[in-house]
């Protein structure tokens, strides 16, 4: 029986890119062996996620969601608590496309994105993050500085991607007001006024790619980052080592692996919301969870950092094995 893909698509994401090029795109899953249909979202709540969990649920072997950080997240919201969860992939056609950046797919060319599925290698599975009843690719996140993604207008994030961020995050410097938090995870536990918290599953936040350094997609491991209470001014140092990636070290941030974590703010008037892969996610207390592989998804396996990879997919380890064997046949031969 042939195997069948679903584009869920999101016809008004970015610059609207898709409209030119779904032909195309339609074409290369079909030539990958796929029987191809789209589904464009519309403005109700959830069209991405409904449509996803219908097409799992009816058998389909693989989903690509074409759209923005968004659409990809309700794509994997509606997947990834079944049992049975079809290959992901990823056509970016948003303005951050946070998740595609740490997966080396081609975020300018949706058609390159597309070949990706032509290359039988080109897969892995990667970790996804639970917060509550909700579920997360990339990032999770309370504080004032996360409030800021709330902000930030669409066509600011069109015109200036992740930068839109970067400058309300400076205008926003002087409203920071630490929240009296506990943090527990993983047997130890943080009780302290912070400016910020982060949970991240990969190493590109709001487009910048040394806020999590050494990141791992698979290693079923959160970085977790407690910027601790700090004025104005050690804000604006703290922002400026982000950018180097020289803030892992400092004594106001606590940087640890972690794959269990609950957040609480101290005081019961305090309102800590989390922000779940740019978007709304609820109000804090939140128990979050890292999902170790979880889920299947289409990538540029070779354009990936080692690090980045913490296990060998198969076909890379069918590759070492027959490289071993291959060297032993030469020690075999010189004997």
């Amino acid at each position: 029986m042939r195997k069948r893909a679903r584009i869920i698509y999101n016809p008004v994401a970015g610059r609207e890119a898709m409209h030119d090029d779904l032909a195309d795109i339609l074409a290369i899953y079909e030539l990958a062996g796929y029987e191809t249909s789209a589904f464009a979202t519309t403005p109700e709540p959830n069209s991405a996620k409904n449509e996803a969990a219908r097409a799992a649920q009816e058998g389909f072997d693989l989903i690509i969601a074409a759209g923005g950080d968004g659409t990809l997240n309700e794509v994997i919201n509606g997947i990834a608590g079944l049992d049975q969860r079809p290959r992901l992939a990823i056509i970016p056609a948003g303005t951050t496309n946070d998740y595609a950046r740490a997966l080396h797919v081609p975020r300018e060319d949706p058609v390159a994105a597309a070949k990706l599925i032509l290359n039988p290698q080109n897969h892995f599975k990667i970790d996804l993050g639970k917060a509550g009843d909700n579920y997360f690719m990339n990032i999770a996140a309370g504080g004032t500085l996360t409030e800021l993604t709330y902000d930030v207008s669409s066509q600011m994030k069109s015109l200036f991607g992740y930068l839109a961020y970067f400058a309300k995050g400076a205008e926003m410097l002087p409203q920071v007001k630490p929240v009296n938090m506990n943090i527990k995870y993983d047997g130890h536990e943080f009780d302290g006024m912070a400016s910020t918290v982060f949970l991240a599953l990969t190493n590109s936040v709001g487009g910048f790619e040394q806020i999590v350094p050494d990141a791992a997609l698979d290693d079923g491991m959160f970085s977790l980052i407690i910027v601790k209470d700090s004025n104005m001014v050690g804000l604006m140092q703290l922002m400026a080592k982000t950018l180097k990636g020289t803030h892992i070290g400092d004594p106001r941030v606590i940087y640890v692996k972690a794959k269990d974590v609950e957040i609480t703010p101290v005081e019961q008037n305090e309102r800590l919301m989390i922000n779940l892969d740019g978007e709304y996610g609820g109000d804090a207390p939140m128990h979050f969870q890292a999902l170790r592989q979880h889920l299947d998804i289409v990538a540029d396996v070779d354009a990936i950092p080692n690090q980045a990879i913490s296990t060998l997919t198969p076909d890379m380890k069918k590759a070492e094995d027959d490289f071993v064997r291959g060297v032993d046949q030469i020690k075999q031969n010189d004997k």
